[in-house]
């Protein structure tokens, strides 16, 4: 499956992450992140992320990220966008026992609005059980990945949690909010 941006860049393909894709999953991650979760409102600084990711691309680090790749458990689906070698997108889904999560859809700050989210979106839902919701949670000031997730046809469920993973070095915590596309009731 893929698209061809219409600047001429090679199609988008969509596949499974391998332990090659260490680094450029890393950099997905510290991009994105960094043009997304600066935020004065809630004390979340440039600094803040810089140093979330302060280890990503040592050798460590990237070891790391191989083995979160090698080694995800067998409930858990990491893949990737890809334009020719490059990693532009990761989405990771997990399946567990009372929903699907969705727990990323990343997309490089420069390629987003190209069709790349709903890509891995549609490679998503063939991973889910289709019997239980999927939800995601998403930063409660990520209004462009709000209104992305509710075009696919998400809905907020009215949940809003700090969840402690997500403290900054500087105290922040990251607000998030849930949504959810309830499971379709199986007809008799």
């Amino acid at each position: 499956m893929g698209i061809e941006n219409k600047e001429g860049m090679p199609e988008i393909k969509i596949s499974d992450a391998t332990l090659e894709d260490a680094r450029g999953t890393a950099e997905v991650y510290y991009k994105t992140w960094l043009a997304t979760y600066p935020n004065k409102e809630v004390g979340v600084t440039v600094d803040d992320i810089e140093d979330q990711f302060k280890d990503s691309f040592t050798e460590e680090g990237l070891a790391k990220q191989a083995e979160r790749i090698a080694y995800a458990p067998e409930n858990v689906s990491f893949f990737l966008a890809k334009d020719g070698g490059k990693v532009v997108g990761v989405c990771r889904v997990v399946r567990n026992p009372q929903n699907n999560q969705l727990k990323t859809i990343y997309v490089l700050p420069e390629y987003q609005g190209k069709g790349i989210g709903r890509l891995l979106w549609e490679e998503a839902q063939k991973h889910f059980d289709a019997g239980k919701d999927v939800i995601v949670h998403v930063a409660t000031y990520n209004t462009g990945a709000i209104e992305f997730y509710k075009k696919l046809g998400f809905k907020e469920t009215g949940k809003e949690f700090s969840d402690k993973k997500f403290k900054m070095k500087s105290g922040a915590i990251i607000p998030e909010t849930e949504l959810v596309i309830k499971a379709k009731a199986e007809t008799q």
